[in-house]
């Protein structure tokens, strides 16, 4: 197996190489049959995002590492100009948006099978994804919190509709009837929704050969691993006094990761930091918690400086303040965000007082060591009513979270009288969904019993660290508390 994969990766790099696709735009490659070896190489990262692209030397931030010409971009234009049929069934179509269009050329594309020029390319894509689309009543109903669960389940019905609006241009088309159903919808518009990339003159985006490869990084995950030698400081002087050349200024000047750039029409990806020899060489594809991107790319960071806790507030604090709902929310260090603890400080302040106050509720202040304490013992009340209304513990979440990669190493479950009520509950309606996991184990295990796990683990690692934020906040309100000498 690992021999073919193998075999695969070259036949496409070997592909990518012939559209142009290279990490050494600048200089011509010794390589005739790889696209990479100069600056990238493909490796994989087990702890860190999978398959990956790792640094084959050192790179210094700024610096151009990947080009991809517009040819070599899979879009609906590009789509639609190399096959007529396909041009003309969209046209009678007028009212499909533009993920649809490319969602239905991606699988007109796997239709066509080795006769399609993208052929060594489809062969990279993942045969499914774990998207909120992707997931089952069981699995969304482990996420657990309402917001996740109303989320998914509109993901869901979406993915639907799009479908049914979409088939019967895909009977036009002919395609076969694997790539007719739900299952290879799914399929196409999770690729489209976790692989595409932006471009000026299409909404849908466009997949990009090579480049979506690279792993996430979270925007704010932008310091290096070893000493900044100069990069990221593009107005200082050399040190015999002149400025540094024109290129190392524009190259440290730039908006660093990656873009369409119009007067060389390619895709360009630059370096967001420096890196070192096998570091992992990452991409940013925008600010993202972690529900955010479960739905969109189907998976999570453990440590999200982006992620946000949601809880429900008092009806009347909605309207207390011109911050939108979206701005009312808990950080992933349990602290409150600005709106939010701006709008439970002039809340907590009476009625009464409020007029004589309001100028001072942008400000960031307290305004009472009063309505501090009642701000903070409300935020730690809701807290702890949010956790205490869920099904199962933080502590339990991670209890689970171990059960189920210890099962997919020996391929066993724990006793269910040995597990706490909580989880041997979820375990039951889970084997009752997948009535076949206990007696033949996961080497026998379907395909989608397979899925069903991963989506599940997926599930619960959201939950234990929605619970988390909320478990920090509380610590964060009651040391709040304590400094202002009220339970000493």
């Amino acid at each position: 197996m690992e021999e073919a994969e193998e075999l695969k990766l070259k036949s496409f790099l070997k592909w990518s190489t012939e559209q142009g696709i290279s990490d050494s735009p600048s200089t011509c490659t010794t390589q005739s049959d790889s696209c990479l070896g100069n600056t990238l190489c493909v490796s994989n990262f087990p702890k860190a995002g999978g398959r990956g692209l790792a640094a084959v030397r050192d790179i210094k931030k700024g610096e151009l590492i990947l080009s991809v010409p517009k040819g070599a971009l899979m879009t609906s234009q590009n789509l639609m100009m190399n096959d007529e049929a396909f041009s003309i069934a969209v046209k009678n179509h007028p009212y499909l948006c533009s993920t649809q269009i490319l969602a239905v050329g991606l699988l007109n594309e796997a239709n066509k099978g080795k006769s399609s020029r993208w052929w060594p390319y489809l062969k990279q894509f993942p045969r499914s994804y774990y998207t909120l689309a992707d997931f089952g009543k069981f699995e969304i109903q482990a996420l657990q919190i309402d917001d996740a669960i109303w989320a998914a389940q509109k993901a869901s019905r979406r993915a639907e509709e799009e479908w049914n609006e979409v088939t019967q241009l895909m009977h036009e088309l002919k395609l076969k009837p694997q790539f007719l159903a739900l299952k290879a919808w799914l399929w196409a518009s999770g690729s489209i929704s976790s692989r595409t990339m932006h471009i000026p003159w299409d909404e849908a985006g466009c997949l990009c050969p090579v480049g979506d490869f690279f792993n996430y990084a979270a925007p704010e995950e932008e310091t290096s691993n070893y000493e900044d030698q100069g990069a990221g400081k593009p107005y200082s002087l050399q040190e015999n006094g002149t400025l540094k050349s024109e290129t190392e200024l524009d190259a440290a000047a730039r908006l660093i990761d990656a873009g369409y750039e119009k007067d060389v029409s390619s895709y360009h990806f630059y370096a967001r930091r420096n890196y070192r020899k096998g570091d992992q060489v990452l991409l940013s594809y925008g600010t993202y918690t972690n529900l955010e991107l479960l739905q969109h790319y189907g998976f999570l960071l453990t440590e999200n400086p982006n992620d946000k806790a949601f809880i429900p507030l008092e009806p009347d604090m909605y309207s207390l303040c011109s911050w939108d709902n979206e701005s009312l929310y808990i950080h992933p260090d349990g602290k409150p965000s600005f709106a939010l603890l701006s709008t439970l400080r002039f809340w907590a302040v009476p009625k009464t007082s409020r007029k004589s106050v309001v100028h001072l509720v942008y400000s960031g202040n307290r305004l009472s060591t009063e309505s501090e304490v009642v701000a903070m013992r409300w935020l730690i009340t809701k807290c702890r009513t949010a956790l205490e209304v869920l099904q199962t513990t933080a502590p339990e979440d991670c209890k689970l979270l171990n059960i189920l990669n210890k099962f997919q190493d020996n391929h066993k479950f724990p006793e269910i009288k040995e597990m706490p009520p909580p989880l041997a509950s979820e375990l039951c309606a889970f084997i009752e969904k997948n009535k076949n996991v206990v007696s033949e184990g996961i080497c026998s295990m379907s395909c989608v019993a397979r899925r069903s796990i991963e989506r599940w683990k997926l599930a619960t690692l959201w939950r234990f660290l929605y619970k988390q934020i909320l478990c920090s906040c509380i610590i964060h309100c009651s040391a709040v508390i304590y400094y202002l000498g009220v339970d000493r």
